[in-house]
């Protein structure tokens, strides 16, 4: 299983502190089976939790996931500053899992070499 994460999660969690013990950690629970909501297409709600707090008053990922294979952190947001993602936006992350999830690991690497995409490591 490879995990990635785009620029904008990567600033995102390096902001708010989210190692990339926590982020492998919610992927091997979504392998199995516990996500808090599927959106389809490949789009999970993942709750992850803060520092020393349980997930409830956490984060809220979205991940572009593809069972046993990938997954992508794409978004994230704190439940403190907002209460959920609007439909427009499902949409936008179904639409955007039916590409990603689609690419080959060579036009993974490609994206890798652009810094389009992070692979997520424990040495990071």
């Amino acid at each position: 299983m490879r995990i990635f994460k785009n620029g904008w999660f990567k600033r995102f969690a390096k902001k708010e502190k989210l190692s990339p013990t926590l982020l492998k950690k919610a992927i091997d629970q979504a392998e199995k089976g516990l996500i808090d909501a599927d959106l389809g297409h490949g789009v999970l709600k993942l709750r992850l939790a803060r520092a020393n707090e349980g997930k409830s008053v956490g984060y809220r990922t979205i991940v572009l996931y593809l069972q046993g294979e990938r997954a992508f952190f794409v978004y994230g947001f704190a439940k403190s500053k907002r209460a959920n993602i609007r439909d427009d936006e499902k949409q936008a992350f179904r639409a955007m899992a039916d590409e990603v999830l689609n690419l080959s690991d060579a036009q993974i690497d490609t994206l890798i070499g652009k810094q389009l995409f992070f692979e997520v490591t424990s040495d990071e």
